[in-house]
C-alpha cells in the first residue's frame, strides 16, 4: 500500500537528468550521442519531497552478453520506468555525472529559474526525452536577456528613488540676506549638485562658492521641498552689537591723536621728537607712505599717536585716521603756510567733528612767518586763540625741540576737556590701522583698541576675516599679553590681511566669527560683482567700441593702505579716451600667479616696496611681462600718466606744403584723367595729402597716385616747375582747378 501511494507522487526531472539526457541524446534530440558505444543512461529524477532517484536503461548484467552487444547500435525510444529500491542501481554512475556537472550548475545557478518541468501525464509511466527536450527549450526561453535585466534594474532604481522623495524629510533651513550655495546645500541636507540643478532650472547659472541672495535661495528652498525662513542682517549681526557701559565701570584712557597736514610739512618729524626715535630716516624719498601708530609715556601720562601720510594719494588714509582719532594736531609750515593737504586735512577733521590743534612748525627757519599761517587760517574758518579763536595753536620747531612741551600740554588740556573713558573690563573692540605681510610671521595688522582689554588667544573677526590672537606686539618690538583701550598693537593670527579701516571684535567662539566673517564676505561678493560686473561690461564695450583704450595694472604694495592709495590715484587719471583697469591688488611679494594674470590680461605688474620671488622674475621674462618697481608714489603716478599719454589719440594738425594750378586735363583711355600743373607756391610731393578747390570751394581731398615730369616718376616738383597729376579714385578735375598739398602732423599727447 505503501509502495503504490509513492508511485501516485509526480515526478519532477532534475537539472542533472536533463543535462545527462541532452548528452546522450546528442543535437538531434533522436538518437544518442556516440551510438554504438556501451554507455548506460542515466535519468535522475526528483519527486515533491526533493529526494532523487536513478534508474538505468541498461540491463545490470550485460557483462559477457552477445545479445547486449548485437543490439548495442540499435537507437534507443523507449526508457524503463525507474525501479525504486533496486539493488542493481548504478550510484557510482550518478555521483559521477554530478561531479561532472557541477560546475556548470554553479554557472547557471544565479540565472536558472527552479524548474517547473512537470511530468508526463499519459497514462504510462514511461517518460519521452525529446518531448523532456522541448518543454527544457520552453524553460529556457523564459530566462531574461541581459538588457531586461538592466532595464528591470533600472525601474527598481526610479522606485527607490521615488520612495526616498516620499520619504524626505522637509526641513525649516534659515535664508539669511547673502548664502553660498555650499552653505545653502549643507542646511538643507542637499547634495551640492541638486541645489546648482535647481537653480539651472530657475535661470541661474552658479557654482558652489558663489553667493545667492535671499530672494533666490528661497525659491531652491522651496523647489527642493524644504521651508525657508528668511533671517535679517540684524540677527546675524545682532551677536557683535556694541553696547553702552556703565558709567560706574569707565576708566581714563590715553588720548588718541592723529598728525595730519602737507608733505614735507614735519609730521613725522614732531613725533620722532616725541619719541625720541629716527622713523623719518626710514622713509622712502622722506616722506611717510603708510599709517604708522605709537605710543609714548611721560611722567605716567600716555598719548597715543598715529601719524598719516601728507601725499595726494592717501586722502583715504587720512579720513580714516580722522575716523578713528580724538584729537587731530594740523601740521603748518610756517615758510610755507597752507597747502592742498593742509586744507584736506581740515576738511576731514571737520567731517569727523574732532577738535584740532594748530602745530606751527619750522619755526626755527629764517622766512618763518607764523602770523600769515593764523590768517590764512581763517579763510578756512579756523581761529586759534591769539585772533580770539577756541582753536589751540602751538609755535615749535620738530628739528630744534622747541615748545614740544607745550604742545604736549595743550594735548592733555584738550584730552581732559573730552573727557576720555573707557570700560577695559569687557570684550575687546577696535579698528585696523594698517596691514601688511611679513615673511615668517604671516598677515600682520596694527589694531588700536578702543574698548575693552585684547589678549592672547581671543578669537575676534575683522570684517570678512576672522581669526585667533598669536601675538601682541606694541611699537617698540616687545610682546604683550594684553592690550588696553588706546594702545596701538601688532596682531599676529590673521589668515588673510584684513582692510584698513575695518573694525576688529572680539567674539564668543569660533563658530560666530566664521559665520559673521562668512556673511560679510558672501554680502561683499555679492555688491563686487554687481558693481564690478556693470564697470567691467561698461568699459569693454567702450574698448572694442574704440571709444577707450585700457591699461591693465595689476598692484603688488608692502601695506594694505599703500595698495589702496596707489590704486585710488591711478584710477582718478582715467578718462573718456583712456582707463585704468585694475586688475587685481594686493600685499607681499610678486608671485607667479600674479605674473600669469598680467600674461592673461595683457598687463603689467607695479610692484611698491616689494620685489618678485625669483619663480616669479623666470615666468615674467619667459612670458615678457614687464614688472616696475617703485618706493616713491609720486613718482610712480607720473610714470602711470606717460604711459596713458600713450593711449591717448594724438593731436594731428595741418602744414600747407605747396599750391598748384591745373593749366591742362589729359584724357587717356583705360588711365583716366590726368592734370597737366604749375606749381605756383611751395612743393608737390608724391606722400602728400591733397585739395582740390574749385573756386574756393573745396570738391574734394585725397591722395596722388602719379607724379610725373615729363615723362619720369618723381617724388616731389618745386615752384616754378611743370608737372603731371593723377588723383587716386578721382577724375572729375577741370582747367583752372587749384591742387592744394598739405601734411599732417601728429603730436603726442599727456595727462
Amino acid at each position: 500500500m505503501e509502495k503504490n501511494k509513492d508511485k501516485k507522487k509526480p515526478l519532477k526531472l532534475s537539472s542533472s537528468g536533463r543535462l545527462q539526457i541532452r548528452k546522450n541524446l546528442g543535437p538531434t534530440g533522436n538518437k544518442p550521442r556516440g551510438t554504438g558505444n556501451k554507455k548506460t543512461i542515466q535519468i535522475v529524477f526528483k519527486n515533491k519531497n526533493n529526494q532523487q532517484k536513478s534508474s538505468s536503461t541498461a540491463q545490470s548484467n550485460f557483462r559477457g552478453s552477445s545479445s547486449f552487444r548485437s543490439q548495442s547500435n540499435r537507437p534507443q525510444t523507449n526508457f524503463a520506468p525507474p525501479k525504486f529500491g533496486n539493488n542493481n542501481f548504478n550510484t557510482k554512475t550518478n555521483k559521477s555525472f554530478d561531479n561532472k556537472n557541477k560546475k556548470i550548475q554553479d554557472a547557471k545557478k544565479t540565472h536558472q529559474k527552479k524548474s517547473t518541468l512537470k511530468p508526463i501525464e499519459d497514462g504510462s509511466t514511461k517518460i519521452d526525452p525529446k518531448k523532456i527536450l522541448e518543454q527544457e527549450e520552453q524553460e529556457y526561453d523564459k530566462f531574461p536577456s541581459l538588457a531586461k535585466i538592466k532595464r528591470a534594474r533600472e525601474k527598481e532604481k526610479l522606485k527607490a528613488q521615488d520612495n526616498e522623495t516620499e520619504n524626505k524629510i522637509s526641513r525649516e533651513v534659515s535664508i539669511p540676506e547673502i548664502i553660498t550655495v555650499q552653505d545653502l546645500a549643507n542646511r538643507m541636507s542637499e547634495k551640492t549638485a541638486d541645489v546648482v540643478k535647481a537653480l539651472m532650472k530657475l535661470g541661474v547659472m552658479a557654482n558652489a562658492t558663489q553667493a545667492l541672495e535671499a530672494d533666490t535661495a528661497e525659491l531652491v528652498t522651496n523647489e527642493l521641498g524644504h521651508k525657508a525662513i528668511r533671517v535679517n542682517e540684524d540677527d546675524i549681526l545682532k551677536e557683535i552689537e556694541d553696547h553702552e557701559d556703565d558709567e560706574s565701570f569707565l576708566e581714563n584712557r590715553a588720548p588718541v591723536v592723529t598728525i595730519m597736514g602737507h608733505v614735507d610739512h614735519g609730521k613725522t618729524s614732531i613725533l620722532d621728537a616725541f619719541r625720541s626715535s629716527n622713523v623719518v630716516a626710514g622713509e622712502s624719498g622722506g616722506i611717510t607712505q603708510h599709517i604708522g601708530a605709537y605710543q609714548i609715556n611721560n611722567n605716567g601720562k600716555k598719548i597715543t599717536f598715529i601719524d598719516t601720510p601728507g601725499h595726494a594719494a592717501f586722502s583715504n588714509m587720512r579720513a580714516r585716521g580722522a575716523k578713528t582719532t580724538d584729537i587731530i594736531i594740523l601740521v603748518v609750515a610756517a615758510d610755507d603756510s597752507l597747502k592742498p593737504q593742509t586744507i584736506e586735512s581740515i576738511a576731514h577733521a571737520k567731517a569727523a567733528k574732532v577738535p584740532i590743534i594748530i602745530a606751527i612748525n619750522k619755526m626755527d627757519l629764517p622766512g618763518a612767518n607764523p602770523d600769515k599761517v593764523r590768517n590764512d587760517l581763517l579763510t578756512q574758518e579756523i581761529v586759534v586763540e591769539k585772533l580770539s579763536g577756541e582753536i589751540l595753536d602751538v609755535e615749535i620747531s620738530a628739528l630744534k625741540k622747541q615748545n614740544l612741551d607745550k604742545l604736549e600740554e595743550a594735548i592733555h588740556l584738550q584730552a581732559d576737556i573730552l573727557n576720555l573713558k573707557s570700560n577695559p573690563n569687557r570684550t575687546a573692540r577696535g579698528v585696523i590701522i594698517e596691514s601688511k605681510l611679513e615673511k615668517g610671521r604671516g598677515s600682520v595688522a596694527t589694531v588700536l583698541v578702543q574698548k575693552g582689554t585684547l589678549k592672547v588667544s581671543d578669537i575676534f573677526v575683522s570684517g570678512s576675516e576672522w581669526g585667533k590672537v598669536k601675538a601682541l606686539i606694541n611699537d617698540k618690538g616687545e610682546n604683550l599679553k594684553e592690550a588696553t583701550p588706546s594702545m596701538p598693537v601688532e596682531v599676529l593670527g590673521f589668515d588673510s590681511n584684513p582692510f584698513a579701516g575695518d573694525d576688529f571684535i572680539v567674539v564668543e567662539s569660533e563658530s560666530v566669527a566664521r559665520k559673521i566673517a562668512e556673511f560679510r564676505f558672501s554680502k561683499k561678493q555679492i555688491q563686487k560683482n554687481k558693481v564690478g560686473k556693470s564697470n567691467v561690461e561698461e568699459m569693454f564695450q567702450k574698448i572694442s567700441q574704440g571709444k577707450i583704450s585700457s591699461l591693465p595694472v595689476i598692484i603688488k604694495a608692502d601695506v594694505q593702505g599703500s595698495a589702496e592709495a596707489i590704486e585710488n590715484s591711478i584710477t582718478n587719471l582715467s578718462n573718456d579716451e583712456v582707463q585704468v583697469s585694475v586688475i587685481h591688488k594686493g600685499v607681499g611679494a610678486i608671485t607667479e600667479s600674479d605674473v600669469a594674470l598680467a600674461n592673461s590680461s595683457n598687463g603689467f605688474i607695479i610692484g611698491f616696496n616689494v620685489r618678485a620671488i625669483p619663480q616669479a622674475r623666470d615666468a615674467a621674462k619667459r612670458d615678457n611681462i614687464n614688472i616696475k618697481y617703485y618706493s616713491i608714489i609720486y613718482e610712480l603716478i607720473d610714470d602711470i600718466k606717460n604711459s596713458l599719454g600713450g593711449l591717448l589719440s594724438p593731436d594731428i594738425s595741418e602744414k600747407i606744403t605747396g599750391n598748384v594750378e591745373i593749366r591742362e586735363v589729359f584724357n587717356i583711355s583705360k588711365v583716366g584723367n590726368i592734370a597737366g600743373c604749375i606749381v605756383k607756391e611751395g612743393m608737390i610731393s608724391r606722400s602728400s595729402q591733397v585739395r582740390i578747390l574749385r573756386d574756393n570751394v573745396v570738391i574734394h581731398t585725397g591722395s596722388i597716385s602719379s607724379l610725373k615730369r615729363f615723362k619720369e616718376e618723381v617724388k616731389e616738383v618745386k615752384n616754378g616747375y611743370e608737372c603731371g597729376v593723377m588723383l587716386e579714385n578721382y577724375s572729375d578735375i577741370k582747367v583752372g582747378d587749384i591742387i592744394e598739398t598739405f601734411d599732417q602732423i601728429k603730436t603726442s599727447r599727456k595727462l
